[in-house]
């Protein structure tokens, strides 16, 4: 993965989030933080289908604060 990357989205249940791109590196069982403070366990990052991003509503929290809205 690039070192450019500022944040990566990923559906999981309750949202489309935002998270730091070395989220998707951690520990599967470890806990990952989105932006917005969402907690999920890092397995939940990985084999996200189709369905999944189109399920989940994009979180606004996460995106008012990547916009600079916070």
């Amino acid at each position: 993965m690039t070192d450019h990357l500022t944040h990566i989205w990923r559906p999981i249940p309750g949202g489309r989030h935002a998270f730091r791109p070395s989220a998707i590196r951690i520990n599967h069982d470890d806990q990952a933080e989105s932006f917005c403070g969402t907690q999920v366990v890092a397995a939940r990052l990985h084999d996200c289908t189709e369905l999944d991003w189109i399920l989940e509503p994009t979180c606004p929290t996460c995106w008012k604060i990547l916009k600079g809205d916070s």
